[in-house]
């Protein structure tokens, strides 16, 4: 009976350093700070796609007489749809949310708190 206890002390032991060890990663590493960002990344994601579909692709589609929409142009060869405006829509959609990242992050001075590792 005393083995089977000290066994299972021995286990509760290990598991205490597995997860002292695991709680290190998660502060060393950022690992919280990588979650809130990615999921405000994704919120600031959608804002921009909204702002590009709905009023940049409308404005841009005038200019290049895609029927309202820069998604809509693109050219017909044979019997194939080259959709340019699809891709340049796309384009234009990571360039706004490059953008958006480059400022926020430098804007906020996010830059700096990141510590180097020594």
């Amino acid at each position: 009976m005393e083995e089977i206890l000290n066994k299972g002390q021995v286990a509760k032991e290990k598991a205490k350093q597995h997860l002292g060890g695991f709680m290190q990663f998660v502060r060393e590493q950022g690992v919280v700070g990588l979650a809130v960002g990615f999921i405000l990344g994704g919120a600031v994601a959608k804002v921009v796609s909204s702002l590009v579909a709905d009023l940049i692709n409308p404005l841009l589609g005038l200019v290049v007489g895609a029927a309202g929409d820069l998604k809509t142009a693109g050219i017909t060869i044979g019997g194939a749809r080259i959709a340019w405006g699809s891709f340049a829509s796309t384009l234009v959609d990571f360039f706004v949310i490059a953008a958006v990242v480059y400022f926020g992050v430098r804007g906020l001075g996010l830059d700096k708190l990141d510590k180097k590792k020594e």
